[in-house]
């Protein structure tokens, strides 16, 4: 009789399933949680690249290829002029805003067609209320009801979507629409023949007037300049240091130092900029108002996406719908929220726009400003497919949209060239966005 443990295959040990390859495991944390020192945290951003997430890296090497070649081909290189350089700034201001006002919905998931006409409907609110002649409100009540207006259309539209469950495509084409026939009807309020403007002797046009070109006194620009950075440094140093004593995850204290001595590089570099005279004639010079009010809006919303419970939940539902609402999430009210963030965003940015053309006319192109918006979010890093990106993936897009205007203008091109050559930026990006996450679910996945 033969031994039966003989005839028994015993199988070898199976591999373990939940092992994986400490790179891939590197390459799905972010570098801060698995580094104890500046080289760790390099060693596992590289592998997080070589696993598909890149991050900022492509946006900021497009934009330095394309300030390069501008200021190589441009007349007289002038590109890289301080005069130059602030018009590239005010230029891209709009977009900026926008671009961060459609990141809510992007990173939701979802998308929003009416940013566009939405905001120049609060901004020509605003416009219309100051003016001295007709009702002459003071210009904080005149923003605020211009800005309440977008909160109350974003919400109208995020109601629709989530209560409703409609498709947020064809809800917010549907408030394009509105929205358009709504704009052209506010222009006709008042004895102004549809162009409300901000000329005049009053404070209040004044002040609107110099969102856009308004400037600081140098000598303040540098003043609040370091009051910024040195809040700024505090702020991000005595958090990672409490997170440290606390035993909480918390980067090294030498890439807090770093991050700390870029912002204050990036700093002294646009306040230097802003601060020579760009005057053909007489005086110009100090740092624009719009620079610090783009930043604001950029601050706030990043501490909100980032640093509060509704931004976790948004970045849990653009991620994954169905487990956020397996996890107790609200998702109707978290994504009406959404909607209406993405509303009164838009409306500061079209303000901004109101102030640069010095009022508001029926020539805005609402749908163009959309689409920017949209392609300066995905150009900055902002996934289309939800559940990725920051506002200051907008910001950044923004730039190289305006980047890529100012540089043409500068050039001599005609318009057409311009829509060719943002569009093949949208597409590339559009595949980057594709790769990187065709990369890192792959790199996720171990080989047995």
């Amino acid at each position: 009789m033969e031994d039966l443990s003989k005839q028994t295959d015993i199988p070898e040990a199976a591999p373990d399933l939940t092992a994986a390859a400490p790179e891939a495991t590197v390459a799905e944390l972010p570098p801060e949680v698995v580094a104890q020192s500046l080289s760790e945290y390099l060693r596992a951003y590289a592998a997080r690249i070589r696993a598909g997430e890149s991050g900022v890296l492509p946006i900021v090497f497009a934009m330095v290829l394309i300030v390069v070649v501008f200021e190589a081909i441009s007349p007289n290189q002038v590109y890289l002029s301080p005069g130059n350089l602030v018009n590239l700034f005010q230029q891209s201001a709009v977009i900026m805003v926008l671009a961060m006002a459609e990141s809510f919905a992007l990173i939701l998931g979802e998308i929003d067609l009416s940013v566009g006409f939405v905001g120049a409907c609060g901004a020509a609110i605003t416009v219309q209320l100051v003016q001295p002649i007709t009702t002459n409100w003071a210009w904080p009540l005149a923003i605020v009801a211009g800005l309440l207006f977008c909160l109350a259309f974003g919400g109208i539209q995020g109601v629709l979507i989530t209560r409703l469950r409609l498709p947020s495509f064809i809800v917010t084409l549907a408030g394009y629409l509105v929205a358009n026939g709504l704009f052209l009807k506010i222009l006709l309020f008042g004895p102004f023949s549809g162009y409300p403007n901000l000329v005049g002797q009053s404070d209040n046009l004044h002040v609107l007037y110099n969102l856009m070109w308004g400037t600081i006194d140098p000598i303040t620009s540098w003043v609040v300049a370091g009051l910024v950075v040195a809040g700024l440094g505090a702020l991000m140093w005595f958090a990672d240091s409490r997170r440290r004593t606390s035993g909480l995850v918390a980067p090294p204290a030498s890439l807090t130092l770093i991050k700390i001595g870029a912002i204050a590089i990036v700093a002294v570099v646009v306040v230097s900029i802003c601060n020579v005279n760009r005057a053909n004639l007489g005086t110009l010079e100090g740092v624009p108002w719009m620079i610090p009010i783009v930043l604001a809006v950029l601050g706030v919303w990043t501490v909100l996406l980032q640093r509060t419970k509704y931004g976790r939940y948004v970045y849990a539902i653009g991620g994954n719908p169905e487990a956020a609402r397996r996890a107790g999430i609200n998702l109707a009210l978290v994504r009406t929220v959404g909607f209406m963030l993405c509303s009164f965003t838009a409306g500061i940015g079209m303000l901004l726009y109101a102030s640069y053309l010095n009022g508001m006319s029926n020539n805005v192109q609402g749908g163009q400003y959309v689409l920017y918006a949209v392609a300066a979010a995905v150009i900055g890093g902002t996934s289309l497919m939800g559940g990725r990106g920051k506002p200051l993936h907008g910001v950044l897009g923004g730039l190289v949209i305006g980047a890529i205007y100012n540089g043409m203008y500068l050039l001599g091109l005609q318009f057409e060239w311009q829509y060719i050559v943002t569009g093949l930026v949208l597409l590339a990006a559009i595949i980057i966005d594709a790769v990187s996450r065709r990369g890192s679910a792959s790199g996720s996945v171990t080989r047995i």
